[in-house]
């Protein structure tokens, strides 16, 4: 019966504006470059998150879905060739170009900052996406920022859309690798560590349920690493 329902909702063509990505766009410039404390390194994982994601993705053709971490070719190529539309915004790196990174100091964020910051970053239409991959992005982010943000997402994504985010599993390592995650098939994920970064704002479970509170559902997946995995319904 859920799939009807997703039938039922995905079946409405979303608006065609903005573009969707194409190909890989040039490095911003005057972005931050974050400096590796370690020797990066890479594993591909099974996500059983992602494989869920992809089992309701496979149902339909010509979804819209939204990319918040570091934008890279495998990840449209995958993406594009189910049929789908991917548009590709790095999250972190507008937030770092505008606010600093990673700043625990910011308690406001005035209007006028908020605008400039939601010009660049998740300026589409309401219901606009069917998925939405959130990765860690949330906890790097401070509260001011955290807030704005989520409810722009839940704002673009439609009612009965699918979100998938990660969390670190020790909330308490505060200092901990930042990753960017790369599709490499179904239910794979290759997570590399570019460096390591603060976590900002660290979630245990209760925290993940109450962030997500206004959605329908809420569903955790058991790792054996370091990362948690939580399928969202909107």
């Amino acid at each position: 019966m859920w799939k009807d329902r997703l039938r039922a909702l995905f079946s409405d063509s979303p608006p065609a504006e903005p573009s969707p990505v194409s190909a890989l766009p040039a490095p911003a410039s005057g972005a931050p470059t974050l400096v590796s404390k370690s020797v990066p390194r890479e594993i591909t994982r099974h996500s059983h998150a992602f494989e869920q994601m992809l089992h309701i993705l496979r149902d339909h053709q010509n979804l819209q879905i939204l990319d918040l971490g570091e934008v890279n070719q495998d990840n449209i190529t995958f993406l594009t060739s189910l049929g789908h539309r991917l548009y590709s915004e790095d999250l972190l790196r507008t937030v770092d170009s505008i606010f600093g990174e990673g700043d625990p100091a910011i308690t406001h964020i005035s209007a006028a900052r908020q605008h400039e910051f939601f010009e660049q970053v998740l300026a589409f239409p309401q219901g606009h996406f069917d998925a939405a991959l959130i990765w860690d992005n949330f906890e790097y982010l401070t509260k001011p920022l955290l807030d704005p943000i989520m409810f722009r997402l839940l704002n673009i994504v439609r009612p009965g859309g699918v979100m998938l985010a990660c969390f670190h599993a020790d909330a308490r390592d505060t200092n901990a690798p930042f990753y960017s995650y790369r599709i490499r098939g179904t239910g794979e994920i290759q997570v590399s560590t570019k460096s390591h970064r603060r976590l900002v704002h660290p979630f245990n479970n209760r925290g993940i349920e109450q962030l997500f509170q206004p959605c329908s559902s809420v569903k955790f997946f058991l790792t054996r690493d370091a990362l948690r995995e939580v399928l969202v319904r909107r």
